[in-house]
């Protein structure tokens, strides 16, 4: 009964139960509205232009505005008002007047707003998770984490308003199952950390490259574009996705993202270095804009590199395409992508995974490793690690045949399950590493506290080390088990390569 009763209710919104007075599809009832200190937008669409549009929450009126001509249509009437700031969590019932008619929305939420988008591991569903029965019986006690979401519709043009498979819900079985188990299971942990409600929102495509979630814009800041092969199964147009199912969002209050994206786009990672960041910047400067300043033009944005696919040692494009997901530094936030936060996921291969191996189950671990990054980079939490170790500095012993790689500064603490995973490009100057043939196998010789020593002696002659790469395989190891781990978070060395002619007792920092 409680599931038609939404269905009904969400119907009538749709299409505005009174009159032309009206609103984008993204708002109806047990929706969450951005809490403070920003403002939630609300916003529609009116024939009568000059006519004047007030707001009630519980019955009182909070703010009033004036329909204005659309700039685009001038036959249209667009309105558009902040909400006061808001702590309190609610529920709240809000009523929206004009002269054509009345809207009302129930059981509205104040708490954070977070997009969710990318391709199929961002779709993944709740139904396909590991021990999926056990977390979709236990997602039905956070009523205060409620879902949108987004239809599969394409276009060619900006849309003003969204297609919805689902409007706002809080878990409820039969849809909670289709949900994106990442992006549910992310405002889970997150919504345990803040005890406030979280709103989420589901705009996602499997298979789809980054271009169709990138505006022109977007696209045109990188130097050239290689287009997609055409699909029958997802869109590969240019911006198709973001004319559909993000640019109808902008005028929303939102305090950031999460997003899973990268398989489609493994054959030109460093299209993809420019391609990434450009696409961060504009969402942030779009959604900015079009907030009037309420969503922050630098909201947090956090993503997951990507996962294994196939076993064996297939390099293949996705080492080099995880490496372009940091803009080829190799963690973040970095001065290429400030603000962004990422979960490392190169050790959680899933090749028995009934949706294909390509789609990991274990989307839990993906999750928390992203909660960390959200409450150090998206609320402050300084002292909350988030990522594993790091390398800072090389030095190669040529008496040793060894190379020696200190991790953050000296300061790292490493737990080491096994001697694999590294490689040293043997050649006399870095071009030859270009060379698939040029890198070797370098166990780890001995491990301490903060530094690995690793075996160089595959460089004979006249070659010299001039590089080293680590976790450069398409599924480098088994579940949770590659070489380093910090010792105390438990979280992994993440992939990384550094080219140079090394030294010979020569440290060379990096930055």
């Amino acid at each position: 009964m409680e599931l038609k009763i939404v269905f009904l209710v969400a119907a009538c919104l749709t299409v505005g139960v009174y009159g032309v007075l009206r609103m984008p599809k993204y708002y109806s009832n047990h929706m969450v509205l951005q809490r403070a200190p920003a403002r939630a937008i609300l916003w529609g669409f009116a024939d009568v232009i000059g006519d004047t549009v007030v707001v009630l929450k519980n019955g009182v009126q909070v703010e009033e505005t004036t329909v204005q001509k659309s700039s685009s249509n001038g036959t249209i009437g667009i309105w558009k008002l902040k909400l006061p700031a808001e702590r309190n969590a609610g529920p709240y019932d809000i009523q929206v007047k004009s002269s054509e008619g009345i809207l009302s929305f129930a059981d509205v939420m104040f708490g954070d707003v977070w997009m969710c988008s990318g391709q199929s591991n961002m779709q993944f569903k709740m139904r396909e998770v590991y021990d999926s029965a056990h977390e979709i019986d236990d997602s039905i006690q956070y009523r205060d984490i409620r879902m949108i979401f987004s239809d599969f519709v394409k276009s060619s043009v900006p849309l003003d308003d969204v297609s919805i498979r689902h409007p706002w819900v809080y878990p409820i079985k039969g849809i909670i199952d289709e949900f994106s188990a990442l992006c549910f299971m992310f405002a889970r942990d997150l919504q345990k950390h803040l005890n406030y409600p979280i709103g989420i929102i589901e705009s996602n495509w499997g298979g789809t490259p980054i271009e169709v979630w990138s505006s022109p814009d977007a696209i045109n800041a990188c130097p050239t574009t290689v287009k997609p092969s055409p699909s029958i199964y997802w869109p590969t147009d240019l911006g198709a996705l973001w004319n559909s199912m993000m640019h109808p969002y902008l005028s929303m209050t939102i305090k950031g993202a999460i997003w899973y994206q990268g398989e489609a786009n493994s054959g030109h990672p460093d299209l993809y270095a420019c391609q990434f960041p450009a696409m961060i910047n504009d969402w942030r400067k779009k959604f900015h804009a079009n907030s009037d300043g309420e969503t922050s033009e630098h909201f947090p944005f956090g993503f997951v590199q990507l996962a294994p696919f196939r076993a064996g040692n297939t390099i293949g494009g996705f080492p080099p395409t995880r490496w372009a997901q940091t803009t080829d530094v190799g963690y973040v936030p970095n001065i290429n992508m400030p603000d962004t936060f990422m979960a490392v996921a190169v050790d959680l291969p899933d090749f028995n995974s009934p949706s294909g191996a390509i789609h990991p189950t274990y989307k839990q671990d993906v999750a928390a490793r992203l909660v960390l990054g959200a409450r150090n980079v998206a609320y402050g939490e300084r002292n909350v690690i988030f990522q594993g170790p790091f390398p800072t500095a090389y030095n190669v012993d040529n008496g040793l045949h060894s190379l020696t790689i200190t991790f953050d500064n000296g300061t790292g603490s490493l737990h080491m399950n096994n001697n694999n995973g590294f490689e040293v490009c043997c050649a006399s100057t870095i071009s030859g590493c270009s060379n698939p043939a040029s890198w070797v196998a370098a166990p780890i010789k001995v491990t301490m506290t903060s530094k690995v020593q690793i075996d160089a002696s595959g460089c004979q002659g006249n070659y010299h080390v001039a590089g080293v790469r680590y976790l450069w395989k398409e599924s480098p190891c088994a579940l949770k088990q590659c070489a380093l781990y910090d010792s105390h978070t438990q979280l992994p060395v993440p992939p990384f390569v550094k080219t140079e002619v090394f030294k010979s007792q020569a440290s060379i920092v990096v930055g």
